[in-house]
């Protein structure tokens, strides 16, 4: 009996002891295993570090970051390093039509199957969708365009929110016959005056759904189209409202305008949050508020989106788990909560269901997260058409100084888009 009871005990020691390895494994599942990021240089490191940190903490893996150059030659290293089969485990690149560019079935690892793939907002997805396969996952938030105000000279004046454009056209009325300026404009910064534009893309497509996909055919055309010559029609509609010195004043300029009050209104998108709190403190930059681009309709107003440049898994590497793990934990809230720790986030994530910090920017939270929550967000049309032409901020500023109409405008935006298609031999028929 007593050996019987000396054996079992040694049993029980023995499956102890095994489970507590078996635990210990569990827990840090890929330790020792490095897994390889190529970013550019302008990648912004501090919250992404701060998720590899706590990836390593929880799952043992080690990420090790390779850096390419920016622009043009960056994107022929990418294209490169693919085709030589030299590429890392994880690639950063941009989402939407650049990424179609890429053929990225050839390369990439269609995520469409993986369970955290459904945490993402269908905004998102549709800018790392290529034939139905899902390839990505945001690098970070999303910067929202539209436009800023503030918010004391909006109670001052007893102003509420408008839902219609021209209910903010009312506003602005308003404000200029106040003595103020309704609407900061910073033309010598010359791409700030495509905001108004570019931003008002949720507006076009709630009007003409497949606009852009005709576009892209090379069958439709800005200045043919009653909805795109509207998001011209702004750029103009705003320019009685500018400050005077609006050609010399700079986006620094516009930043300090609306901190300080001497300006109400500012076309921006949300990337400069940071550098308004940053210089001005909290009080100030919880000042300033937050609303989408109005359309006509009052019960449809939705904010444009920049989407985030994307992770994609190498379909080759040979540390797909580990990669999936990465991508899982990125994603997950303890990944999150690692990024918004250390880097304020631009705007709300892409990831159904995180709750944002108690930290993040006031308008972010109170202005911009309800625009997620109902759903009612688009992307830039540059993530979904490969045409964007390369004078667009040299038109609208004309376009904005009174040089030319929004239906020039928009004409001579056709043009300027033809040549491009041209280039990229989109095979559009001649004009």
């Amino acid at each position: 009996m007593k050996k019987v009871l000396v054996g079992a005990l040694a049993s029980v020691m023995a499956i102890s002891s095994l489970s507590c390895i078996t635990v210990a494994a569990a827990e840090k599942p890929f330790e020792g295993e490095t897994i390889t990021v190529l970013v550019d240089t302008d990648f912004t490191r501090i919250g992404f570090d701060a998720v590899c940190e706590a990836a390593k903490e929880k799952l043992g893996l080690e990420v090790e970051v390779e850096t390419r150059v920016n622009g043009s030659e960056g994107d022929n290293v990418v294209k490169t390093r693919l085709v030589a089969g030299e590429m890392t485990d994880i690639c950063y690149y941009n989402s939407g039509s650049l990424l179609k560019a890429l053929n990225p079935a050839d390369y990439f690892l269609d995520l469409s199957d993986q369970e955290f793939m459904s945490k993402l907002e269908d905004t998102y997805l549709s800018t790392v969708t290529v034939d139905g396969a899902a390839y990505g996952i945001p690098f970070e938030s999303a910067a929202v365009g539209g436009i800023f105000y503030n918010r004391e000279k909006y109670e001052e004046y007893g102003l509420s929110v408008p839902k219609t454009w021209d209910e903010f056209l009312v506003n602005c009325d308003k404000l200029k016959e106040a003595g103020e300026t309704a609407v900061i404009g910073t033309y010598a910064d010359s791409w700030t005056s495509q905001i108004p534009y570019l931003f008002d893309n949720y507006n076009l497509v709630a009007e003409e759904p497949d606009f852009l996909d005709n576009f892209e055919a090379g069958t439709a055309k800005w200045a043919e189209t009653e909805a795109g010559i509207k998001s011209f029609q702004k750029i103009a509609d705003i320019s009685k409202y500018f400050n005077e010195d609006y050609t010399a004043s700079t986006y620094d300029d516009g930043v300090d305008k609306i901190a300080m009050g001497d300006g109400i209104h500012l076309f921006m998108f949300s990337s400069f949050l940071p550098n308004l709190y940053d210089l001005y403190g909290n009080e100030v930059g919880d000042n300033i508020g937050y609303f989408a681009i109005p359309g006509d309709d009052p019960e449809n107003v939705g904010a444009t989106l920049n989407i985030t440049s994307s992770f994609y898994a190498n379909k080759n590497s040979e540390n797909l788990d580990a990669v999936l793990a990465f991508m899982e934990f990125y994603l997950s809230d303890e990944g999150l909560d690692a990024f918004s720790s250390v880097q304020q986030p631009n705007g709300p994530y892409f990831v159904k269901g995180y709750e944002l910090p108690d930290t993040v920017f006031r308008c972010i939270k109170e202005d911009i997260q309800p625009y997620f929550d109902e759903g009612k967000t688009y992307p830039a049309a540059e993530f979904l058409v490969s045409v964007k032409g390369t004078d667009c901020a040299a038109i609208c500023q004309e376009l904005g100084t009174g040089q030319i109409t929004a239906e020039e405008a928009a004409a001579a935006y056709d043009r300027d888009c033809y040549k491009q298609a041209m280039q990229l031999g989109l095979g559009w028929k001649e004009e």
